[in-house]
């Protein structure tokens, strides 16, 4: 069954470090933190991506029924090793103490769950074969929804929103950047426009906004400093690129997880015979897989404007 990384945390109760490691990756991104994960054996899992529902029909006495298949893409989903090694001078931990190490491995674990979240965006087997393919390049035809065809990008409106959602089976989270939150509460306040803006509480005491029900997570930075949904994007209607996009997600079984070979592993090497610092290996085999063909949509080319019914 999979299980969200805060759920899988709670496994490990009698290993305390385990249990932190994986709870501090998870409280890096919205992403993690939501998003089930399937523990698989090996390095790729291969399923069947159901497309389309066999026809059916109705009969008349000593008629035959018109035969109908429905239609099923196999798919095969590999794991990705992202990580890193992180080096804190035995002279460091001599004179500050051993805590030094575990700020550093904080800090690597922490990255790590940014870049990975990046890379669920925007990740390109196509440019880097070692990434994961992310959202961007995986949604194609209809789960690409354009908000419009205006040069420079076009303004939100709650309609392409509501339509977005419509476009995935029981989605569940909505993922934009902080921009586009922002325009969505002050569409909320506006008595011409509207939005019925709500707000709770995360497992890890954050507040969650949410538009017609669902958890909407916010991107902000990657581990470089860089935006993960940027105005960046190019246009449908042409013009300098200056757009960026809202996804809708359906994270549960059997439509969007992830995927894992184990839980995200802290390694202590020791001291290092090369130089005097200890050393610690953070590493992550891990993929992602989109069993419906229903499981996302995308609503691109939103440029940063006062949203609109």
């Amino acid at each position: 069954m999979a299980l969200t990384l805060i759920e899988a945390a709670k496994q490990y109760d009698g290993d305390v470090v385990r249990q932190a490691v994986i709870e501090l990756y998870a409280g890096s991104s919205g992403v993690l933190a939501n998003l089930p994960f399937d523990n698989i054996e090996g390095n790729a899992l291969k399923y069947n991506r159901e497309e389309m529902l066999p026809g059916v029909g109705f009969r008349g006495v000593n008629e035959a029924y018109t035969e109908s298949t429905g239609v099923l893409n196999p798919i095969t989903e590999t794991l990705a090793i992202a990580g890193g090694d992180l080096d804190v001078d035995t002279a460091i931990v001599a004179t500050m103490g051993m805590s030094q190490r575990a700020t550093q491995e904080s800090m690597k674990i922490r990255a790590l769950g940014l870049a990975w979240t990046s890379r669920f965006i925007k990740g390109d087997t196509g440019v880097n074969p070692r990434e994961i393919d992310g959202l961007q390049t995986r949604l194609i035809g209809g789960q690409v929804i354009n908000a419009g065809a205006t040069s420079g990008g076009d303004q939100l409106s709650l309609i392409m929103l509501d339509t977005l959602i419509d476009q995935v089976v029981d989605a569940t989270h909505l993922i934009m950047n902080k921009t586009m939150r922002r325009r969505l509460s002050q569409a909320s306040r506006a008595a011409s426009i509207g939005g019925f803006i709500t707000y709770t509480t995360d497992s890890f005491g954050n507040q969650v906004a949410h538009y017609a029900g669902l958890p909407i997570i916010t991107l902000d930075l990657d581990n470089m400093q860089s935006p993960i949904l940027p105005f960046t994007e190019a246009n449908p209607g042409g013009g300098a690129a200056a757009s960026t996009s809202i996804y809708a997600v359906s994270f549960k079984e059997g439509m969007m997880t992830g995927l894992q070979n184990d839980d995200i592993q802290a390694r202590d090497l020791g001291e290092l015979q090369t130089k005097p610092a200890f050393r610690t290996r953070v590493e992550w085999m891990s993929g992602l897989a989109c069993y419906h063909g229903r499981c996302a949509a995308r609503l691109c080319g939103l440029k940063d404007a006062v949203a609109v019914a």
